[in-house]
């Protein structure tokens, strides 16, 4: 027993010293490694000890969109651009979400946030499976161009779809909780890393984009076009910015230093990387004409503190310019340490095991856990405009439904443009075949094609037969969107007449007729990424639903709402106006008479407005009389679900400066907040206002708090257009204050 005990102490004895050895030795060798590949370090000595290893060719070579690989220093390549609008896009299978207008029309940045934290998650599993099958080609990388942050200030542009609206506030907060999602809230890596793009004063016309001059006031900028950029930049940390294809007050957005360093990173704290959007380097000689050659273009753009150059100008010429004087090779260095910085935040140059990121559950693409939160989004994003006389939800007893038109069983109506690959994709036949009651006969046809007359159709008669009919109308990314995309398009991708296609329009107008023949009813489901003039289709239809692009769960969704197994709960994140008489000119970049806040024509649907299955009652507004200059309003109200249905409500807030020393908005948007409430339930709902909501941009282009009288509104939408019940109070801010632009 001796000997044995003896022997078992032996034997501890050598495993311990066989284990610190072997820590010890893989200490050494993390300490003899060069320092930029050495965990030890900090991010910041590793970039600085890479950097100083680089010829300057070698550097260049890492500041275009695909940064080429150095063998002899194992630096693998990497491509810096890709896409995921609204879920990953260009890649293999993934979770489709709804387009980006549609999210605006949710309100809700919590389910924004989760959906960009499913992203990112299938993001860094398509990464991982790309690396394994030695693919660092187009889209494997893990910066993205995304979120689009521009404000919708016209309806006619095509990429408005791309937004989430045309309300700054809005705009922002749900472009904060993307970046979020995205970026993940690792303290030492990042997830992925998100880009706030086109910067700044970027939206239409598409197809004079490469050559466009946006004139802009100082008051418009900072008052309507840059907050969003601050919010995703302060409060989003976004790890990138990319700058628009236009000039801003004749600067190429691209090559303006007052926009890129004085705007982005002294005034804002902009730590991330700027990359410009494609081949936008190229159009300083080409387009704007600022620049005689590449040289200068590159040039220009690196010492306006452009770190990426999405095309190949600095490929071509950056070197050139260094070696003849055009850029001091310092400036060379500090752009691609930015570069650097970010690469090593995402853990590529790290032992994988160390990365949380790179430890995945692969099996989350496109799993249940996604396509639920998919469904909510679809579900949360559609608009019921018109239900007359309480059409829907369709009754369980209904006998014969027939559903029609170009999109009723059209994939590219789900998806928008920047989409990804799912195969979960539902449209809205199949959703309502899904949904639709035993016993009910359902038949399909098309009807009419999206911009073409159907040279033999029975539809219309045919149609007329059945208890209610449901036409699946409206756009697709083939005839709105990006230019090179909307191959239908004569209009470079914009929707000039805003109007539904016209074989469209005289196919409802045959069906309406013929509904209205046999007393039967009219159900109008549009899609699109723009706000249409729905002057007529209103009149035409008993119930109209916009559901924008809604992605993979689109049609599901629709199914369940319209036969009452969810109350729709969207609100319209962009004005949809009467007349194109009631815009001001699409080239004109001043905010007068552009959106609810400074629209002073009567819309068809405002700015906040939906309906609902139920309805909804506010009562016992409460808030202090008077605060302080720079003080947070605090607001609460009670809602009430009055009516029998159990349904979501958007509690919206709207300021107006009753006082005012210069031209200020009619109303904005200042707080919102989802809540859901069960028929008879009421809930007290607190909202805080933001000192910066109450302030102004003076004629000295200072922002600022004037003491005087603002009138608060809370309701379900805008006060002077409400359909239901909203509460009004008065607040008086005493003192004044300046706050930074």
């Amino acid at each position: 027993m001796k000997r044995y005990l003896i022997f078992c102490l032996v034997l501890i004895q050598l495993l311990f010293v066989s284990m610190l050895t072997a820590a010890q030795t893989g200490k050494c060798q993390e300490k003899c490694l060069p320092i930029y590949k050495n965990g030890l370090y900090s991010f910041e000595e590793r970039v600085k000890d890479v950097l100083s290893r680089m010829t300057l060719e070698e550097k260049v070579s890492q500041m275009a969109t695909t940064a080429i690989a150095i063998p002899r220093l194992e630096i693998p390549q990497y491509e810096w651009s890709n896409e995921c609008l609204h879920g990953l896009a260009r890649a293999g299978k993934t979770t489709v979400f709804p387009q980006s207008i549609g999210l605006g029309a949710t309100f809700d940045p919590d389910l924004v946030y989760r959906m960009a934290d499913a992203i990112s998650s299938e993001a860094r599993v398509y990464y991982e499976q790309a690396q394994e099958k030695g693919n660092w080609g187009k889209y494997t990388g893990l910066t993205f161009f995304s979120p689009n942050v521009n404000l919708y200030r016209d309806p006619r542009w095509g990429r408005g779809q791309e937004t989430y609206g045309e309300d700054p506030y809005l705009t922002s907060r749900l472009g904060v909780a993307f970046v979020k999602g995205l970026q993940g809230n690792d303290k030492k890596y990042m997830k992925t890393i998100a880009c706030a793009k086109h910067f700044a004063v970027h939206s239409g016309p598409e197809g004079k984009r490469r050559y466009f001059n946006a004139s802009a006031t100082t008051k418009d900028m900072y008052e309507t076009y840059l907050p969003a950029f601050k919010a995703l930049v302060q409060e989003g940390k976004v790890g990138s910015v990319m700058g628009a294809h236009n000039r801003i007050n004749g600067i190429p957005c691209n090559g303006n230093r007052e926009l890129l360093v004085d705007i982005l990173r002294k005034d804002w704290g902009f730590k991330g990387y700027v990359t410009s959007d494609c081949n936008s380097l190229s159009l300083f000689v080409t387009d704007h004409k600022v620049c005689k050659n590449k040289e200068q273009a590159a040039a220009l753009a690196a010492n306006s503190g452009l770190n990426l150059n999405c095309g190949w100008i600095y490929k071509a010429s950056l070197v050139k310019a260094v070696q003849n004087g055009l850029v001091k090779e310092s400036t060379v260095d500090s752009l691609l340490s930015t570069l650097l910085m970010a690469r090593f935040k995402l853990g590529l140059f790290d032992n994988p095991k160390k990365v949380i990121y790179r430890k995945i559950d692969r099996n989350i693409v496109n799993s249940k856990t996604h396509q639920d939160i998919a469904y909510e989004a679809a579900l949360k994003s559609m608009v019921l405009l018109e239900n007359k006389n309480g059409l829907l939800p369709l009754k369980k007893d209904i006998n014969y439904l027939y559903v029609t038109g170009p999109n009723a069983n059209n994939p590219d109506a789900l998806i928008g443009n920047y989409f990804g690959a799912s195969d979960r994709l539902t449209t809205f036949f199949e959703g309502i075949a899904q949904k639709v009651p035993v016993g009910t006969t359902l038949q399909y046809r098309q009807g009419v094609m999206l911009n073409m007359v159907a040279s033999n159709n029975w539809t219309v008669k045919e149609a007329a037969e059945s208890d209610v009919v449901i036409a699946c109308m409206g756009l697709t990314n083939m005839l709105e969107g990006e230019s090179m995309d909307a191959i239908a398009s004569n209009e470079k991708g914009d929707v000039l007449n805003l109007s539904l296609p016209e074989a469209q329009l005289n196919f409802l107008r045959d069906l309406k007729e013929n509904v209205d023949k046999h007393q039967k009813k009219l159900v109008v489901v549009l899609t699109g990424g723009c706000p249409i003039i729905l002057t007529e289709i209103r009149e035409l239809a008993d119930a109209l639903i916009y559901a924008w692009y809604p992605g993979e769960a689109g049609g599901k969704a629709l199914g369940d709402i319209l036969f009452g197994n969810e109350s729709p709960s969207g609100r319209v994140p962009i004005t949809f106006v009467k007349s194109l008489e009631d815009l001001p000119p699409f080239e004109n970049y001043n905010m007068e008479g552009r959106t609810y806040k400074y629209m002073k024509k009567v819309p068809l649907y405002p700015f906040g407005y939906g309906l609902s299955y139920t309805t909804f009652e506010y009562t016992g507004l409460n808030m202090p009389s008077t605060i302080k200059a720079g003080e947070a309003l605090i607001v609460s109200v009670k809602v009430k679900n009055t009516g029998m249905t159990d349904a979501d409500e958007v509690v919206q807030l709207y300021i107006s400066d009753d006082v005012a020393s210069v031209q200020n908005p009619i109303r904005r948007l200042a707080a919102f907040t989802r809540v859901s409430l069960k028929s008879g339930e009421e809930k007290n709902v607190v909202l805080t206002v933001q000192p910066d909501m109450m302030s102004v941009i003076t004629d000295c282009n200072q922002r600022m708090i004037e003491s005087g009288e603002f009138t608060i509104s809370v309701g379900g939408g805008q006060p002077v257009f409400q359909t239901q019940s909203y509460v009004n109070g008065r607040v008086n801010v005493e003192g004044s204050k300046k706050l930074e632009l």
